[in-house]
């Protein structure tokens, strides 16, 4: 005897996806949010401006790898960097790959700039756009779905689809419920409701599929942006999704669940599995910026500082490598910029050869420098990560084999 497989529910009605914020338990979210703001707020004064927006380019670039990555579409970190001085592959495949990483960091830059407040970065309209920023800046080729669809930039989806078990709204009705996100995360106040609703925002979002492709990807960026006020930018939590892929996604589909009973809240959804998701989402924020955190301790980036000059000139030859540069380095990673001359006095070193190690650490990107006269400010290259920030970036250190 043959059974009709039950039909799948049909989502029209944005009452299908209450509640889109959890209401019990709120004092534990709230009580990790503080301990984040703290460290953020600790974090961003722990360095130089110099030395923060080095360290937020490596993380923009670690954005663009870890999102893409989550989608199984990243490229060796190496090519990313390659991308960013438009050196490209002669590989169509990990070509594609660069320009889809360069459009993300070009984007997350450009959506960054026009963030004001958390509320207006989980808004729909900064949805679309983000979005609209990531594929309007890849051609046509690149933005074909694996069936051969292209990818209007910004455009709501035109059709029905499925995600896995996951039914997403029927595409008509994809406005209204934009519309109650909307509603509902643009009243966003105060502090202990701000990244517990950030990740209700992420699951409503993606759980809408509102997009023909690219919602993972979309709806990351505009975490990330709402994120940034708070980070300054100095911690991903991409980092943390894609390090948990599974776990991420399964968190995500769990969070799909329908209601539970009658002490699962009042909304069609699972209210305990929403929160859940909102409390994985906290924690793992929660280990980002303490590992940034420890990353960006002084005395510690001092000593792993003094271990990758001793690397680089012991274990590789390059003399200009060499400890009394240690003092200069650690002076503009802490207080800022400095002059070519006040770098020399600090070295203790004769003249001639103290602007051989400037001009290779600059060559090197251990230091950065707009002419030949101006100051002097601290970069950190990839290829120092695994000495200067160890495990931040781990797969910047593996061999290239694409």
């Amino acid at each position: 005897m043959s059974v009709n497989p039950a039909p799948l529910q049909v989502y029209d009605q944005p009452h299908q996806f209450e509640p889109l914020l959890p209401t019990q338990k709120l004092g534990e979210l709230s009580e990790i949010t503080r301990r984040i703001f703290e460290k953020s707020s600790e974090m961003k004064g722990s360095a130089s401006p110099q030395a923060r927006a080095a360290l937020r380019e490596i993380v923009r670039s670690m954005n663009s790898y870890y999102s893409n990555r989550i989608e199984g579409q990243s490229t060796h970190p190496v090519n990313i960097e390659r991308a960013l001085s438009k050196d490209f592959s002669d590989t169509p495949d990990v070509a594609r790959r660069q320009r889809v990483a360069l459009a993300h960091i070009d984007a997350e830059r450009e959506l960054e700039e026009i963030v004001t407040t958390e509320a207006g970065a989980l808004s729909s309209g900064f949805l679309k756009q983000a979005h609209e920023n990531l594929y309007r800046r890849l051609p046509e080729p690149d933005r074909l779905t694996d069936d051969g669809r292209v990818i209007i930039p910004g455009s709501l989806r035109t059709h029905d689809v499925a995600v896995g078990r996951h039914q997403p709204p029927a595409w008509k009705s994809i406005p209204r419920f934009l519309k109650r996100m909307d509603e509902v995360y643009g009243g966003l106040k105060g502090i202990d409701a701000v990244i517990y609703t950030i990740a209700a925002a992420h699951h409503r979002m993606a759980w809408t599929h509102p997009f023909e492709d690219g919602n993972g990807r979309a709806i990351r960026l505009q975490t990330h942006c709402a994120l940034h006020l708070m980070s300054g930018g100095l911690w991903s939590v991409n980092r943390g999704l894609a390090r948990q892929r599974d776990r991420y996604f399964g968190m995500l589909d769990n969070a799909d669940s329908a209601r539970q009973g009658d002490l699962d809240g009042r909304g069609n959804l699972s209210e305990k599995m929403l929160w859940e998701w909102c409390r994985y989402f906290l924690e793992l924020c929660e280990d980002q910026v303490s590992f940034m955190a420890s990353m960006l301790d002084l005395s510690k980036l001092k000593d792993r500082m003094r271990a990758y000059l001793l690397v680089r000139g012991a274990t590789e030859g390059i003399t200009e490598y060499r400890q009394e540069a240690l003092l200069p380095l650690h002076t503009i990673a802490v207080g800022g910029t400095v002059s070519r001359g006040e770098f020399i006095r600090m070295t203790g070193l004769e003249e001639r050869t103290a602007r051989k190690v400037i001009s290779r650490f600059i060559k090197d990107g251990l230091l950065k420098s707009d002419s030949h006269r101006s100051e002097l400010s601290i970069g950190f290259p990839l290829r120092s990560l695994n000495i200067l920030f160890p495990n931040l970036y781990p797969e910047a250190a593996t061999a290239v084999l694409e």
